[in-house]
């Protein structure tokens, strides 16, 4: 099924040429945003053989979701939804947690979870929604760090989850910091999408590899 992986990549990256300005999906575009991670989170469901390869589908699906609900509902039913994704996969994280994390590992996924909670809310405190984002951000941090510190490839899942957090900071620095700027519109979806990406594809190889071994 690697060419269902592939079809979800051309689908999720495409979208960034709306965020761009090079297409436009018109009534399409909720149904566009939402199909890369969709068709990620089946990809996820077609290689679950444990309970591991059901959380990281059902983190994704939840992800999709969120796209689909910050389209049609806002920002605060679709960032529900990341919330969820992001106790789903913290979850999976703790259950597949490093044995034995470097100093600098652990220091990092120490700093991530505080560090993206304190920006986050600092980003959104403009609008006067520092409280609500800062509480986003915890789940968000912590998915972060367990990402960091658990046994699948930091290369792949830490580096995913740690775009994760900076395309969420590009979101909150609209309240504010950068609301006049072209640069969040630019690089949000990219990030994000390459973040999904990188998740899954370093769990769901993780995960196949260990069902391999005899």
């Amino acid at each position: 099924m690697r060419g269902l992986f592939w079809i979800a990549v051309l689908a999720g990256a495409s979208y960034s040429l709306t965020s761009w300005g090079l297409a436009d999906a018109g009534a399409l575009k909720a149904a566009w945003k939402t199909s890369g991670v969709a068709l990620l989170a089946l990809w996820a469901a077609t290689q679950a053989r444990s309970a591991d390869g059901w959380l990281i589908a059902g983190a994704l699906a939840l992800g999709a979701l969120g796209d689909l609900l910050l389209e049609t509902h806002g920002f605060t039913i679709g960032g529900a939804a990341f919330a969820a994704g992001h106790a789903v996969a913290i979850v999976l994280y703790l259950r597949n947690r490093r044995a034995n994390p470097s100093s600098s590992q652990k220091l990092l996924g120490y700093i991530l979870a505080p560090a993206t909670v304190a920006i986050s809310a600092l980003l959104a405190a403009p609008a006067g929604q520092a409280l609500p984002v800062g509480a986003y951000g915890a789940f968000l941090g912590v998915m972060a760090a367990t990402a960091w510190t658990s046994r699948f490839p930091r290369y792949r899942v830490g580096i995913g989850a740690v775009l994760f957090v900076i395309s969420d900071l590009l979101i909150f620095s609209r309240f504010g910091a950068m609301k006049e700027s072209a640069v969040p519109g630019l690089l949000i979806w990219p990030t994000y999408f390459a973040a999904q990406t990188l998740i899954a594809w370093g769990v769901v190889q993780t995960l196949s590899s260990s069902q391999r071994v005899p």
